[in-house]
C-alpha cells in the first residue's frame, strides 16, 4: 500500500530514513500508540502555537506530556502564546487539526522538540493524514526539522 501525503513527500525529497505506519483512525494519542504498537512516549503529537500575527511555532509533544506554558513562554522570551482555532491552525500549516505535522508544512515555521524525544530509540509522528505516522530516529527528526532541543512540557497527569 502507497501512501501518500505532502508530509511523506517531503520526508521522501529529504532523503531521510523513515517508515511509513497506517492504522484505523484513532481516538486519542494512547489508542494511537497502540495500534502501532510502541510505547506512548515515543508518540509525539505537533501542536502549532501562536507567537504573534502569523507568526507559529511548532512543539514536539511525546504521548503522556503535556506543553508547560510558563517554560515555553520563557524559552521563547515571550509573555503571551496562544493555540490557533482549527481554522487558523490549517491556514497556517496547510494541516487540518490531528494531521498537523511540521513535515510539507505549507509554512516551514520553526520547530520546538522537548527534551524528551531524544530519549526514545525511535519515535512515531504525524504523517500528514488521519491514521498515518512516520516512524525515525529522534536525531534524523530533529536534523531534518531543525528542531531545538528544550524542556518545554510536563507529565500529562502533573498539575504543576
Amino acid at each position: 500500500m502507497v501512501i501518500d501525503t505532502p508530509a511523506i513527500q517531503a520526508l521522501t525529497s529529504l532523503g531521510v530514513a523513515f517508515t511509513p505506519i497506517r492504522t484505523a483512525r484513532p481516538q486519542s494519542a494512547q489508542e494511537s500508540a497502540e495500534l502501532q504498537g510502541i510505547e506512548l512516549g515515543q508518540l509525539l503529537r505537533t501542536i502549532v502555537i501562536r507567537r504573534g500575527v502569523d507568526d507559529y511555532v511548532f512543539v514536539l509533544v511525546p504521548g503522556g506530556r503535556q506543553i508547560d506554558w510558563p517554560k515555553i513562554r520563557r524559552h521563547l522570551g515571550v509573555k503571551r502564546l496562544s493555540l490557533p482555532d482549527a481554522d487558523e491552525a490549517h491556514a497556517a500549516t496547510g494541516y487540518e487539526r490531528g494531521t498537523i505535522t511540521p513535515f510539507g508544512a505549507s509554512t516551514a515555521w520553526p520547530v520546538i522538540a522537548d527534551a524528551t524525544v531524544a530519549v526514545p530509540q525511535i519515535v512515531a509522528i504525524g504523517g500528514g493524514a488521519h491514521g498515518v505516522n512516520v516512524r525515525m530516529t529522534p536525531d534524523d527528526l530533529l536534523r531534518v526539522t531543525g528542531a531545538v532541543l528544550v524542556d518545554v512540557t510536563r507529565p500529562a497527569d502533573d498539575q504543576g
